[in-house]
């Protein structure tokens, strides 16, 4: 099973994953950008304030790819549980809000150069959080961490969960890291106890 956590960045995703890897220890913990040398290259351009959007996104498709056939799909293949923090789902809300105006129907777009070759997710846990709370939390230190462009990608991450509302959990993540932990551990326990 994969189960994927995304949200704005200060949302909690990172500490949650963390905390996930003591209730999960037999789980495969798994992150996007990876620490792959596609991820080092998406991390480069993070800090590149004049990276191309368009090449910035296929540099993150490249680091999925990899992601994907090094480590997802045997992961599953072994029948394990694998918890990414971010995964497909950031790649069409942030760079969907980064390409708006470039490329028509941008989220669209990269949905499609993906879904050839991503592998799905069984539930994505959506830790929800207003732009500005998270543009504070974060320290707004790069590009992605500002509240009008965090604004775009919130409402991207709404188009994404009103296109596939079973796939989704949103978890508020306003509240204390020890209460939202909680929930997701809830969460947890209900779709393992599914399986």
């Amino acid at each position: 099973m994969l189960v994927t956590l995304e949200g704005l960045d200060g949302s909690g995703k990172t500490t949650v994953w963390e905390a996930l890897h003591d209730t999960y220890p037999d789980a495969t913990f798994t992150r996007e950008p990876t620490n792959s040398w596609y991820g080092d290259a998406v991390n480069r351009s993070i800090e590149d304030d004049d990276a191309d959007s368009l090449a910035e996104l296929f540099l993150y498709t490249a680091d999925h790819a990899d992601h994907l056939e090094r480590v997802i799909k045997p992961a599953l293949r072994d029948g394990d549980l694998v918890v990414s923090d971010r995964y497909s789902d950031s790649r069409y809300a942030y760079q969907g809000a980064t390409l708006d105006g470039r490329i028509k129907r941008p989220m669209e777009y990269i949905r499609g150069v993906h879904q050839p070759f991503t592998v799905e997710p069984d539930v994505t846990i959506f830790l929800d959080i207003d732009p500005h709370t998270a543009m504070q939390r974060s320290g707004a230190t790069n590009k992605f961490e500002q509240s009008k462009y965090l604004t775009q990608v919130k409402q991207n991450y709404e188009q994404l969960i009103e296109w596939q509302p079973e796939r989704f959990v949103r978890v508020d993540a306003s509240q204390s890291p020890e209460e939202v932990l909680d929930r997701v551990e809830e969460v947890f326990e209900a779709i393992l106890e599914e399986e």
